[in-house]
């Protein structure tokens, strides 16, 4: 195992700039999401990581060595792929085994390898039949048991459960992490899908537009997003988010189109009418019979554990908020919405960053 440092990385395609000074430290063992809209740069840099694609600035180090020159096969690495990639001639065995037959293993060491990775991925029954015979599960199993054996000093992994179904995602996105901590290699993982990145790793590196936005574990990018873009990406249903502006005549409050008149925890330390973005998560949100937010029900959505309610301000923002009760809500209906003021969070209108005003979590 090793750790892996990305020290101002810069990536260009032509004239076109993709990665703009970007920098991690992964730690040895640890398991780090990258996450991020399409052509944020996420495969990009792992495919930098992997070799596959040159460093126009920068410097990447894999343990000691920087690894900038080096080429692929030698950085000791193993990717698993968005398709598989497997040899359909092949069985499972064969495919688990060709990279340690490419090379030079002794057939014994090989076999040993692959029944080895075989059975911590519960592929045994399966050795001998071709990649034709098996559900995609399956085939993400041996793609991952093709890099089990190499027995690398860092897994890739390159959005590799989007082929699959939801309900084998779910299972997949638990079975792969349950093997990082049997295994405890250290884990580049890329996926667009942030309820991925948030489930399953030590650290989120939430990226947009070649740049590295935040980086912290799960619930730490979920309670204190840097700015509009993690706040609005990070979470599932996304952060309410309302514009409006900064009240400091009497009680610190939050005023919005629409009459939206809200109490703050704290003011930040900007003028009476600074421009703000009230930011609130869904399941923050519960009913007030006689101060709030007044919202317009537009859909319901019951999903069994709980309630998603849609429903629009007289300003014309969406508002979705979660919750555990059993309400009866019709289309139509005007109801209020509150939230406590230390859950709520404030944004600079203008430069999107947080302020520290929130008190609560």
């Amino acid at each position: 195992m090793a750790s892996v440092a990305i020290g101002d990385v810069y990536k260009s395609f032509g004239t076109v700039e993709v990665l703009h000074g970007v920098s991690v430290n992964i730690n040895d063992g640890e398991f780090v999401t990258l996450v991020g809209p399409s052509g944020c740069g996420k495969s990009t840099l792992l495919r930098m990581i992997a070799g596959l694609e040159k460093i126009s600035r920068g410097q990447i180090a894999i343990g000691e060595r920087v690894v900038n020159n080096v080429a692929p096969k030698e950085r000791d690495v193993a990717m698993v792929f968005q398709n598989y990639a497997l040899y359909p001639h092949m069985t499972v065995a064969e495919n688990m085994a060709f990279s340690l037959m490419l090379k030079g293993v002794s057939k014994a060491e090989s076999d040993a390898g692959v029944q080895r990775a075989a059975e911590i991925l519960g592929l045994l029954p399966l050795l001998t039949r071709y990649p034709r015979q098996l559900s995609g599960g399956q085939r993400q199993r041996v793609a991952m048991g093709r890099a089990i054996v190499r027995d690398p000093q860092v897994f890739l992994f390159d959005e590799p459960l989007s082929n699959l179904d939801a309900k084998l995602r779910v299972q997949m996105r638990a079975e792969i992490k349950e093997l990082h901590q049997r295994l405890k290699t250290t884990t580049v993982y890329v996926t667009h899908d942030q309820i991925e990145a948030m489930t399953m790793a030590d650290k989120i590196v939430v990226m947009h537009d070649g740049i590295v936005e935040q980086i912290g574990p799960p619930l730490e990018l979920y309670d204190k997003p840097n700015n509009l873009f993690v706040a609005s990406f990070i979470g599932s249903p996304a952060m309410n988010l309302i514009k409006g502006e900064i009240a400091t005549d009497g009680s610190p409050s939050f005023r919005g189109s629409g009459g939206i008149s809200l109490p703050l925890a704290a003011a930040p330390a900007v003028a009476n009418g600074h421009p703000v973005v009230l930011g609130i998560r869904p399941e923050h949100l519960r009913l007030s019979p006689d101060q709030g937010i007044p919202v317009t029900v537009v859909v319901v959505e019951p999903t069994g554990s709980e309630i998603q309610l849609i429903g629009r301000t007289a300003g014309g923002d969406e508002i979705v908020a979660n919750f555990r009760e059993r309400h009866s809500f019709a289309p139509g209906e005007i109801i209020q919405l509150a939230a406590e003021p230390g859950l709520i969070h404030l944004f600079d209108g203008k430069t999107g960053t947080r302020f520290e005003t929130r008190t609560g979590w």
